[in-house]
């Protein structure tokens, strides 16, 4: 079991899903960027939509479009060095 510091408490196989949603997100993400799309327009696609009512927040101090621009922003700023291949995944 995985107690976490709030919410419920989560077992391997949700963490295994949750690694999963964020990974998919980040290629979503990376892809639009790819194809030159801005934040906004990244925000406006919704890539985390599927995974909003389990994941996904609208108010607090972490909501779904604060998780998209801080993945667009670590996704942009990391460009520099190219796009990060299938085995050397962060």
């Amino acid at each position: 079991m995985i107690v976490p510091g709030h919410g419920r408490l989560a077992d391997e196989h949700d963490l295994l899903e949750y690694r999963d949603m964020t990974v998919i997100i980040r290629d979503r993400i990376q892809s639009q960027i790819e194809k030159g799309m801005t934040l906004d327009q990244v925000k406006a696609s919704r890539p985390a939509l599927d995974y909003e009512t389990r994941w996904g927040a609208d108010t607090g101090n972490w909501n779904t479009a604060m998780f998209v621009e801080a993945v667009y922003n670590s996704l942009k700023d990391g460009q520099a060095g190219g796009r990060v291949s299938q085995g050397e995944r962060r």
